[in-house]
């Protein structure tokens, strides 16, 4: 019998074991204890059997490698271990060991089974823990980041030996984890075994050609961590595909010390220790490597290139676009008004076609080109600019997401508004984008294009708008008198005299009919020209400066030039260097030497660069309220009604031009209701001075309410690195839990610049459009008192 129990123990089923001895003559020859020990002994070796079983078939054919690692490791230790000890009672039974053996040769059945007290709760979790591996989860098999995540769990357990066990499996689960991630770090290669169940896969439809998949990466590993892997092997995979690097073995000396660096981790892993290796290898790799790849010059070449024409830096270049778009706008509505009668064209004459935009920003580039000079130098920015970016017609009316690379899981994702500024330029969709080159697509990424052409568009339509206002001050004739009153010796006469009355009169007439819109049309300059100065001076320059000198280590810090951030190396005869020329560089900074980039310049590896310039994004759309619908509505508004307004001014300046040349020249326009026109236009300028006039009120009112809105300025005042965030469930950003941790990981932090207050000072009209009316009553020149 006791040959019988320890076959069966040792994985052997036993009908011995499997009789439940119910039968009352089973019940006479079996005591009660007797019974009870055989089904403990029954209890362990059904275990044991299924144990072997399942563990055999899971190590054969289950997909994922880490869970085929641990089920052969729990039948290698502890099935292994558990075998032995059977042979090892069946040993000490053999040799009559004193511990088993009683007098007589007897072998109580307690102390056999009590030499397997110990297995019975290890063997229970161990089967616990195979149907767990064994188990499908809405129809897809366990997950290697699931069964981390359960062992790493149980390692809080009550139990040591049950600790124990769980201990020594996650070293065996998280060493196969090590492994797979050392291919992709390392070689920039997905594991050919399991890869369906490594959590960077292959995505055609992200632009780096990789994703991370959330659910598929252990808890331990934080959203940073991740995305440094996942920017490793894609930029490994850039370097095996460029062929601007020559080959050498760079990177093959520096293996061993990877490999090394990997290899000192201790299991079960840690988030920080796995989080300051992976940034080890991401260091060694900028420094060894991608430094060929992307040089400071490029980066700053490209960020440049956006700050002088995306954020409009170059105001030339606003004013040259927005001519060019008028002069389209007005040759479509002059080429349909010559076919008007003809009727076979319709609507198409007047919508704007995508060769048109584009045949737009050519001309614009000829226009900068010819403003140059024959003699300039060449401006290699302007030839940059005009290789990389492209006019085109938006097809979506999407809102620009912030999205990210870097930082603060479970934050939400600010959103820009979905305000049309857009539409402003040729009254339907259109953005300035730009192509992102295979090496900058390193720290660049479409989303930033996007941030970037939301920016533009909003900056350009208060631009355009300015422009257009002003504009209208160059129509002399609406302005002063014209035609000229007649020149002596005609003035003397007295039909002289008849026709200088005439004009006056005339002159008179249309003046008074134009002094309330010219006092609107000055008030809305002014508030254009301050808001502007307010968001291009303190906002966009005060942030790009600060951005440039973190870039070029130049940044200054209350008077003095910072040179000590994370991750730089500077020569100390660089610190002679004077404010001045920091202003100097930062100013032009293209006409610095590649030496003096190199020389002065920290290292930021390439992730470093896109976390700190995703960022500075981030802060950037804050700062000049472009996440704040309430404002860009109100403000939208506003640049439709100075439109309006620039519109029917010409409009009425037409009319006029039209009635003076009937008038005085007998041309008559039989079609054509001349009074009529110009009442029905003189009455539209009315009301829309009446609705800009509503609309300037509102868009300050909009900002005195985000400047008592306390969530709204905390979070201006201190929340530029911790809403840099992303939410987990899109799987894109990385996770520091605060504003330190930003700072620690990138070196950068935004300068506070701007302020409402600020602005709301200079746009404070106050009783402008009513102060006339207080002073002068209902019976004065009301609309034209500010």
């Amino acid at each position: 019998m006791l040959h019988e129990i320890l076959l069966s123990l040792s994985g052997h089923p036993s009908p011995l074991l499997r009789n439940d001895y119910s039968d009352p003559r089973a019940q006479s020859i079996i005591s009660p204890p007797e019974r009870g020990l055989l089904k403990t002994a029954g209890h362990i070796s059904d275990l044991h059997c299924k144990l072997i079983s399942y563990t055999a078939q899971i190590s054969a054919s289950h997909p994922s490698v880490i869970c085929r690692a641990v089920s052969t490791a729990i039948n290698s230790l502890y099935l292994a271990a558990f075998q032995r000890k059977v042979l090892e009672v069946e040993e000490s039974i053999l040799r009559k060991d004193a511990s088993l053996v009683g007098a007589y040769n007897i072998v109580p059945l307690t102390a056999v089974i009590g030499e397997f007290s110990g297995w019975t709760r290890r063997l229970e979790w161990l089967w616990d823990l195979v149907q767990f591996l064994d188990k499908e989860k809405e129809g897809l098999p366990c997950r290697a980041a699931q069964l981390i995540n359960k062992l790493r769990d149980e390692l809080q357990t009550g139990y040591a030996d049950i600790e124990e066990t769980a201990l020594s499996l996650v070293r065996v689960a998280e060493t196969a984890w090590l492994k797979q991630v050392s291919a992709w770090v390392l070689y920039g290669r997905i594991p050919v075994l399991g890869d369906a169940d490594f959590f960077i896969q292959k995505n055609e439809h992200d632009e780096q050609g990789y994703s991370i998949d959330h659910k598929l990466l252990p808890s331990f590993v934080t959203h940073s961590t991740a995305t440094s892997m996942l920017f490793i092997g894609t930029s490994l995979n850039r370097v095996k595909t460029n062929t601007s690097i020559e080959p050498n073995n760079t990177g093959l000396n520096h293996l061993s010390s990877q490999l090394q660096t990997l290899a000192d981790l201790t299991y079960p892993l840690h988030s920080t220790a796995l989080s300051r290796a992976i940034t080890s290898l991401r260091l060694t790799l900028s420094r060894t490597t991608l430094q060929k790849l992307l040089p400071l010059t490029r980066v700053l070449e490209m960020l440049n290139l956006f700050r002088d024409f995306f954020l409009l830096g170059r105001g030339e270049f606003a004013m040259a676009l927005t001519q060019q778009a008028d002069e389209v706008i007005r040759s479509r509505w002059r080429r349909a008004d010559n076919v008007a009668y003809e009727k076979r064209y319709g609507l198409s004459n007047v919508m704007v076609k995508e060769g048109e935009v584009s045949a737009v920003l050519t001309k614009t580039w000829a226009t900068l080109g010819s403003m140059q000079g024959q003699h300039a130098d060449e401006d290699e920015g302007l030839e940059v600019a005009r290789d990389m970016l492209r006019l085109n017609l938006s097809k979506t009316k999407a809102s620009t997401p912030v999205k990210g690379k870097g930082s603060l899981e479970n934050q939400p994702v600010s959103v820009i508004a979905n305000t049309p500024f857009r539409n402003l330029l040729f009254s339907v969709p259109v953005v300035l984008t730009s192509q992102i080159p295979p090496p900058l697509d390193l720290f660049l990424s479409t989303s930033d294009v996007q941030i970037y052409t939301s920016i533009n568009s909003y900056l350009l339509s208060i631009r355009r708008s300015h422009l257009h206002l002003t504009d209208l001050w160059k129509i002399t004739s609406l302005r002063r008198h014209h035609p000229p009153p007649p020149r002596p010796p005609y003035s003397t006469t007295k039909g002289g005299v008849a026709r200088t009355r005439v004009l006056r009169e005339r002159w008179s007439a249309r003046s008074s009919a134009m002094r309330s819109a010219w006092s609107t049309s000055s008030a809305a300059i002014f508030f254009l020209a301050e808001t502007e100065a307010y968001l291009q001076v303190e906002v966009v320059a005060g942030l790009w400066d600060d951005f440039h000198g973190w870039l070029t280590g130049r940044r200054e810090t209350k008077g003095q030039l910072n040179r000590s951030s994370p991750n730089s190396n500077h020569p100390s005869a660089a610190s002679t260097t004077s404010a001045g020329d920091a202003a100097q560089t930062t100013a032009h900074p293209s006409k610095s030497t590649d030496t003096q980039t190199q020389d002065s310049a920290p290292h930021h590896d390439p992730q470093t660069l896109a976390i700190a310039h995703r960022l500075y994004l981030r802060t950037l759309s804050r700062r000049l309220l472009l996440t704040q619908p309430s404002f860009t509505d109100a403000l939208y508004e506003l640049l439709v009604h100075i439109d309006h307004l620039v519109a029917h001014t010409h409009r009425l300046h037409g009319i006029w031009t039209s009635m003076d040349l009937e008038a005085d020249e007998g041309v008559v326009d039989a079609f054509s209701d001349l009074g009529a026109e110009e009442r029905d236009v003189r009455g539209a300028i009315r009301d829309i001075e009446a609705q800009l006039k509503s609309g300037i009120e509102k868009v300050v009112a909009a900002l005195r309410s985000l400047s008592m809105d306390s969530a709204f300025m905390a979070e201006l005042e201190d929340g530029d690195a911790r809403d840099m965030g992303v939410d987990g469930e899109d799987g894109v950003g990385v996770g520091v839990s605060d504003d330190a941790g930003v700072e620690e990981e990138t070196g950068y932090r935004p300068r506070r610049t701007g302020g409402i207050d600020r602005l709301l000072m200079k746009l404070d009209f106050g009783g402008w459009f009513n102060a006339g009316k207080a002073a002068l009553g209902e019976d004065g020149l009301g609309d034209d008192g500010f």
